[in-house]
């Protein structure tokens, strides 16, 4: 079975209150977007990817991403559109050819590890479609537009969703086609497209540690999640080499 990956990457990261969109910000040295790349980059399971970012930043994450870092796999860049879900559907038609599955991926999760990356490929091999997903820790409240609380929301079955997502290719280009077609909008992850299709989704446990990095504090918590990484690696490295 062929997995190919699309990695949006398009935002400009006004939250982040920076100038640069925070997929090229550097953190340990690197831009943000090659620890992302790098991770999926080493996953067997996967055969290439199809980078979408911002279309003034083409040729920029040519060069200073894809070649400065080695990374192969990296088939095409692709020209983003306004919202997520345009850009992941322009790089699912950069796709196109004799393809099974396609892991959709946040360029701003850089810390998605191959073995996990393989694991949620082998659900989908069996499922069709799989999502990682965390459970609440926090009680939910719906409030209303006065500020008010209008109830309590029971948690047991809500769960927290994260990338990568993993779906038969067809389906999902399918699903964005008709999405642009009819004017979705709100599409906040592709799930919500193969939901709105009628399509089941499988779910598997997700990373604690697979954050989206949207805001200062993220990045801050990014930069300590890395130098833990890095301290275990090293200290692996230690006890190998005794």
């Amino acid at each position: 079975m062929k997995t190919v990956a699309v990695i949006p990457a398009a935002g400009e990261g006004v939250r982040m209150g920076t100038g640069l969109a925070k997929q090229f910000m550097e953190m340990g040295g690197k831009p943000l977007l090659a620890l992302t790349l790098d991770n999926i980059e080493r996953c067997s399971a996967v055969e290439s990817v199809f980078l979408v970012v911002p279309a003034n930043r083409v040729m920029y994450c040519r060069k200073e991403i894809v070649d400065r870092y080695g990374l192969k796999k990296v088939r095409e860049i692709v020209p983003g559109g306004k919202r997520r879900q345009d850009s992941v559907r322009l790089g699912l038609e950069a796709a196109q050819g004799d393809i099974d599955f396609v892991l959709i991926h946040d360029g701003v999760r850089p810390f998605i590890h191959p073995e996990f990356i393989a694991h949620i490929i082998r659900t989908a091999l069996k499922y069709g479609a799989v999502i990682p997903v965390l459970p609440l820790k926090e009680t939910v409240k719906e409030v209303g537009e006065d500020g008010r609380v209008v109830r309590s929301i029971e948690r047991g079955s809500l769960r927290l969703v994260q990338t990568p997502q993993v779906f038969r290719y067809e389906d999902i280009l399918s699903a964005h086609r008709r999405a642009a077609y009819e004017n979705w909008q709100e599409m906040t992850d592709d799930a919500r497209l193969m939901e709105r299709m009628g399509i089941p989704i499988t779910v598997v446990e997700g990373l604690e540690e697979n954050i989206k990095i949207t805001t200062p504090y993220d990045l801050e918590l990014a930069r300590f999640i890395l130098r833990r990484e890095q301290l275990h690696y090293e200290s692996t490295e230690i006890m190998c080499k005794r």
